[in-house]
């Protein structure tokens, strides 16, 4: 008994200085502290802004087209909007969007890539098949495809097609990484003893393939979130009432927007760019503690 308890204790004791490690690695990590202090600042700006209710509808109409301002930090749009309540409330959307379709394709990625490096045989022809479909047409390309067969811009609809279309990346990592390490020792010790093929799958390989994930998640948040702008900025995305970056970055389509109101891609172009990469930083610190090649 008291053997046990000594073994529970240095388990313990081992965790806590892991973890430990892992957060001194990453706090020495100058790119990645960076990234997470603009990431949780952003987060929280757009969000606080929300909830303190930022009126970012009703225009100004004595300060239309005006520059940077006491009142209007951020200037005005052309229908003299506040833009700087205007960035935080689309920020919302914008996180919102880059977050839950990176998430939820990386786990579909996963579970699927999971299972086909794992099974093999007709299993993994029949998911690189499914796959081989997405990858035959670029991935904007085949996003504009969808909108247009929708024919009906809205939230959920981007959610939908977003999701459906980003979880190849992710599955092909985690597919690779299965195909080396099913043949592992420690995998055919768990077959051995007679462990569940889920369990083995998910509870003992998945831990391994992490890093993979965890990069391709990150990749797709900036990615997800520079789509949805490309895409609105077109007019393929979102609502027009719905002010996400790349809807407010839709009025410098004009040139004299462009030339002379710069304060209004300015700003939203700043927001995207100083996000996209600090979220970059961040998922390339979490890699590098959480890599168990690395430990």
């Amino acid at each position: 008994m008291s053997s046990q308890v000594s073994i529970k204790a240095q388990n313990k004791s081992a965790s806590s200085s892991l973890l430990k490690r892992n957060i001194r690695k990453f706090m020495n990590n100058k790119l990645a502290l960076f990234g997470l202090i603009v990431v949780v600042i952003m987060t929280l700006a757009c969000v606080i802004g929300a909830i303190a209710g930022v009126d970012y509808a009703t225009p100004d109409l004595t300060s239309m087209k005006s520059g940077p301002m006491p009142g209007h930090p951020f200037g005005t749009d052309t229908i003299g909007r506040d833009l700087f309540a205007r960035v935080l409330y689309g920020g919302c959307f914008s996180i919102l969007i880059g977050v839950f379709c990176a998430v939820l394709s990386s786990v579909i990625g996963a579970v699927l890539g999971a299972i086909s490096g794992y099974f093999g045989g007709w299993v993994d022809k029949v998911i690189v098949r499914i796959s081989e479909i997405f990858q035959a047409f670029p991935q904007l390309v085949l996003v504009m495809m969808l909108v247009a067969i929708l024919n009906k811009r809205g939230l959920g609809n981007l959610l939908f097609i977003f999701v459906i279309t980003g979880w190849m990346t992710t599955f092909r990592m985690v597919r690779n990484e299965f195909l080396s390490l099913k043949g592992e020792t420690y995998v055919k010790v768990c077959e051995a003893f007679g462990m569940s093929k889920s369990n083995i799958m998910f509870k003992q390989v998945l831990p391994n393939v992490m890093s993979p994930i965890i990069v391709s998640t990150t990749t797709n948040v900036a990615f997800f979130i520079l789509q949805e702008a490309a895409l609105s900025f077109i007019g393929l995305g979102v609502a027009d009432t719905t002010p996400t970056w790349g809807n407010i970055l839709n009025a410098a389509k004009s040139v004299s927007v462009v030339t002379d109101q710069w304060w209004i891609w300015v700003f939203p172009g700043l927001a995207i760019s100083l996000f996209v990469l600090a979220i970059n930083f961040l998922g390339d610190g979490l890699r590098d503690v959480l890599d168990p090649k690395q430990q």
